[in-house]
């Protein structure tokens, strides 16, 4: 790495090349005594590619060797994907946090999920804090977004000030919060903004991402057209629309139940620092059916289809207390998150085929993003006016078309990073100077591990391919016992069936074990498995995750 007292150094470990999982840092000072900071320290979740894991976080191992020169994490907002790793990681991160009231909450209760909260030293700061950690001065300016209390971070050190934005759009009309402090926007547009980091999710979209106040008013009168009992599926942590939801629901005498762990959760953050303080008080799920259809409102988790969310258990009939059936609704005040659409379809047809109506974006104007669209981009631009511009926040491609759109709104320098990114940042320009390890590591259980661990390996591959068990006593040369077959995941017809094939595979083991030196268990084990696996694929079409154990007696 090049040692430079004069220059700035961002490294994004996450969230550059995808939606999610956000973990940047910033550096300043020479090499050998370089001081960091984190902007944001996400999770993302897993998929159908990731059997047994829910939750994967950045790989972190280039800050933590640097760890005692780590002053703090800023936490921009408390969206998963921006704080969500902070307590699984903070054990070998072991550094202050710092988080506006709302964000700070929520961080509490994740860090007493990991039985850190006497222990990691959380900060809460104000809105439009600014603060020193070490060669940064810190300050926060507000923004609009989907979720309370959104900020920009605004990075100042000898070297320069650099604006990182986080999540943001430009709402006129928020219902919670203030609008965007376009008056500290422009002043550090006049003092200088040596770079921007930005957010690239909707840069495919022209126009604005559209206002909270326009959900409310359209959602207050599709719920009115309503008969029987209505559900509506959003983001818990969009308080604004859970507000508007509640509003809805009193605005044509309803009463709201909760339906979900993170619609409480998000509830009691927001009580606790002022929010929904006027209103009306909410059912039980015990209560909903003493209630008359028509006069309750559901307000439920699982809108992008998880599969152990409450929307998820309604669809299927199997939650204890809480059920829609014809002649109910189900919105969806919410976006398809792109990689969620097989689970998201598939729990709306459930509903569908219990006679459920079901209403989406496409159907009705229930949502908007809370993400900036090409004109808000415009927008930041003009007041930021930074000379080096840095998509952060989105796929290549939408890393590549925000590029194309600072080229073309004449911003002088512009980089495209990647996770592991090592980018010096100057006022002439920044540059790619360097690379560090980067990737996912995943929450498997109670253990963080790499995502090309072994133990991940095996088990995608068991999970596409099935497992076969191949045991046996070995005395001397000779095996003693029958070799004992046995299988897990593997397909059967009427015409052959899983003894034929168990019989089979023996019969190849027999075949390996007779053609090896079998003095050696280790050499009989290996032979015997690629005997098996080879036959396995023979008959079936399929590499199977093949284990052998061999006993010695």
């Amino acid at each position: 790495m090049n040692q430079d007292d004069d220059a700035l150094y961002f490294v994004p470990l996450g969230g550059s090349g995808e939606i999610g999982m956000n973990l940047n840092l910033y550096g300043f000072g020479p090499e050998e005594d370089r001081e960091w900071i984190i902007v944001d320290c996400g999770v993302t979740f897993g998929d159908l590619t990731t059997p047994g894991v829910d939750v994967i976080t950045p790989d972190h191992r280039f800050i933590t060797e640097r760890r005692r020169k780590l002053l703090g994490i800023v936490l921009t907002h408390a969206h998963e994907d921006h704080m969500g790793a902070v307590a699984r990681l903070w054990r070998d991160l072991q550094c202050p946090i710092y988080a506006t009231p709302f964000t700070a909450w929520l961080m509490r209760d994740r860090l007493a999920e990991h039985n850190l909260l006497g222990e990691a030293p959380l900060h809460e700061v104000g809105l439009h804090s600014r603060f020193e950690l070490g060669p940064f001065d810190i300050q926060l300016v507000g923004l609009t977004h989907s979720i309370p209390e959104p900020n920009g971070v605004i990075v100042r050190t000898p070297a320069g000030l650099v604006l990182h934005t986080g999540d943001w759009k430009i709402d006129p009309d928020p219902l919670i919060g203030n609008v965007t402090d376009t008056a500290t926007l422009e002043e550090i547009g006049k003092e200088g903004v040596m770079a921007m980091v930005c957010d690239s999710t909707n840069v495919f979209t022209e126009g604005e991402s559209g206002s909270e106040a326009e959900v409310r008013n359209n959602l207050i009168n599709l719920v009115g057209r309503q008969h029987g009992r209505v559900a509506i599926a959003a983001f818990a942590s969009n308080v604004a629309r859970l507000e508007t939801a509640i509003r809805a629901a009193e605005a044509n005498d309803r009463r709201v139940c909760l339906v979900g762990r993170s619609m409480h959760r998000m509830i009691r953050a927001a009580g606790a620092v002022g929010l929904l303080a006027d209103c009306q008080s909410f059912i039980k799920e015990e209560e909903v059916r003493c209630f008359p259809p028509d006069k309750v409102l559901l307000l439920c988790t699982g809108s992008q289809g998880e599969p152990r969310a409450a929307l998820s258990r309604i669809a299927e009939g199997a939650h204890r207390n809480v059920t829609l059936d014809t002649g109910d609704s189900i919105i969806f005040s919410s976006r398809i998150i792109p990689g969620n659409e097989r689970g998201i379809f598939d729990l709306m047809n459930r509903l569908a085929r219990r006679g459920v109506k079901v209403i989406t974006e496409r159907d009705e104007h229930v949502h908007v993003s809370g993400h900036p669209c090409r004109d808000e981009l415009r927008q930041m631009y003009a007041w930021a006016r930074p000379s080096t511009a840095i998509p952060v926040h989105g796929e290549y491609r939408h890393l590549q078309e925000h590029a194309a759109l600072a080229r073309d709104l004449k911003i002088p320098h512009v980089l495209v990073p990647y996770n592991g990114a090592v980018v010096r940042i100057t006022r002439e320009g920044a540059v790619i100077v360097d690379k560090a390890p980067a990737g996912r590591m995943h929450v498997d259980g109670n253990f963080l591990v790499s995502a090309d661990a072994e133990s991940i390996r095996e088990r995608r591959r068991m999970a596409h391919n099935g497992h076969i068990t191949v045991a046996a006593i070995l005395a001397g040369e000779n095996i003693i016992s029958e070799i004992d077959v046995r299988t897990m995941g593997v397909a059967s017809t009427s015409d052959y069936d899983l003894n034929d094939f168990r019989a089979d595979l023996v019969k190849a083991a027999e075949a390996a074990f007779r053609r090896l030196d079998r003095r050696n268990p280790s050499t009989v084990e290996e032979a015997i498995r690629r005997g098996v696996r080879r036959q396995a694929y023979r008959i079936w079409g399929k590499k199977p995750h093949v284990e052998v154990i061999i006993l010695t007696a």
